[in-house]
């Protein structure tokens, strides 16, 4: 494989043996790690701004983009060895990393992208880092019924996995056949939704360290595909219509205190249009927080903060993030 350089970079050839803490410090001043016998570089000081949906965030100690099983498991095995936190990056459109950024490695899912349509079982296997719109279109185009909820989440299958993404009365739970995920030791284990603990846009998954490599779904074949993609198109229609979609955000902040909205109660304190910095809660849909241009992660951390406490005081509910906030934060 071919590596590009350039006088400020350096390249490591990693062997995953232990190091010295002097080596460690020499490791960390390095720009491009090279792991043997994959395609996987390695690299330090990573923005992740233009990799989240809220276009804000520090830069990674470490980053990689694995494209295939093998060098994932590569990418697990070097950051044991040298000690470090893993976080695991989807499409980033659920996410608020900090301005100071993140430790550690920062592995992203971003080039895992395969699908697999099994005509006869009516079950299509995704690759974690597979967008679910695009997955919803593919399956509308066959006249497969299932995923036309999915059309209008900025996700990817891997995050929707986690986070048990939904929308119009349906979520990644009711068609999951299983998923695989690989553990920190290397190991690959394949889980049912019943083992995932699934409940509203949450799973046992949210908080750990395994990471989702890819997700079989049970969908309806055999259907007219101009209707499906009519449903489709109409499904998302109503998402642009009802949602913010023209500046950065990452989709809705809270989740829903049942049997209430999240952004009616926001609506109802009044807070529609409010802004800290950059960072304002949307006119359209007040469970957005958009960044209208130079916020910063901070900017949107305070006006979580604001509307959290503006909604106890005037509702008596707090209401709980649904985006993952990841980092230091004042």
């Amino acid at each position: 494989m071919h590596i590009s350089q350039n006088t400020n970079s350096t390249i490591h050839k990693s062997s995953f043996l232990s190091v010295t803490k002097e080596e460690k410090n020499d490791l960390s001043k390095s720009q491009l790690i090279y792991l043997p016998d994959t395609d996987c570089q390695i690299k330090s000081q990573v923005p992740l701004a233009t990799l989240t949906s809220f276009r804000v965030g520090g830069p990674a100690q470490w980053y990689v983009a694995p494209r295939n099983l093998e060098a994932l498991k590569a990418c697990f095995e070097w950051a044991n060895t040298q000690g470090l936190a893993i976080t695991l990056l989807g499409a980033g459109s659920n996410l608020l990393v900090s301005d100071r950024g993140l430790p550690g490695l920062v592995i992203s899912t971003r080039h895992l992208r395969h699908t697999e349509f099994k005509p006869d079982t009516g079950q299509v296997i995704a690759a974690a880092g597979e967008p679910l719109p695009r997955l919803a279109w593919q399956a509308a185009e066959r006249g497969w019924q299932g995923l036309e909820w999915a059309v209008g989440i900025p996700g990817s299958v891997g995050g929707a996995v986690v986070m048990n993404a939904g929308a119009h009365k349906s979520c990644t739970a009711d068609m999951l056949v299983n998923t695989q995920v690989l553990a920190p030791s290397g190991i690959l284990e394949t889980l049912t939704p019943q083992q995932l603990s699934y409940s509203y846009r949450t799973s046992s998954l949210q908080g750990s360290q395994c990471l989702v490599t890819q997700a079989i779904f049970q969908l309806q074949p055999g259907s007219d595909p101009e209707q499906v993609m009519a449903t489709t198109s109409q499904h998302l229609e109503q998402r642009r219509t009802t949602q913010p979609y023209h500046l950065p955000s990452c989709g809705s902040v809270f989740r829903n205190p049942k049997p209430y909205t999240a952004g009616l109660l926001i609506e109802q304190t009044g807070l529609k249009g409010y802004q800290i910095g950059g960072a304002q809660v949307a006119e359209r849909h007040a469970n957005f927080i958009l960044n209208c241009g130079g916020a910063t992660a901070s900017d949107i951390f305070q006006l979580i903060n604001y509307i959290q406490q503006q909604v106890q005081q005037h509702r008596g509910i707090w209401l709980k993030p649904e985006v993952r906030i990841l980092g230091e934060f004042e």
